[in-house]
C-alpha cells in the first residue's frame, strides 16, 4: 500500500512534468506544491512514529 505522502509526491511529479511539457507554468507550480505537501505528510508521519516510539519506551521504563 502506498502512503498518502508518496501519493502526493507521485501526483505532483506527474503534474510538474505535464506542465513542463505543455508550457503550463501553473500546472508545473501545482505539481511542485503537491510534492511539497507529500514531503510534509511524510515528515509528519515520521514525527508521529518517533513520538509513539518514545511513548512506548517511557512506558517500558516505568515498569
Amino acid at each position: 500500500m502506498v502512503d498518502e505522502g508518496a501519493k502526493d509526491k507521485i501526483k505532483g511529479k506527474a503534474k510538474e512534468a505535464m506542465g513542463k511539457m505543455t508550457g503550463d507554468r501553473r500546472k508545473e507550480a501545482e505539481g511542485k506544491a503537491d510534492q511539497a505537501k507529500g514531503r510534509a505528510k511524510d515528515a509528519m508521519s515520521d514525527a508521529e512514529e518517533r513520538a509513539e516510539g518514545m511513548k512506548d519506551s517511557l512506558r517500558r521504563d516505568e515498569h
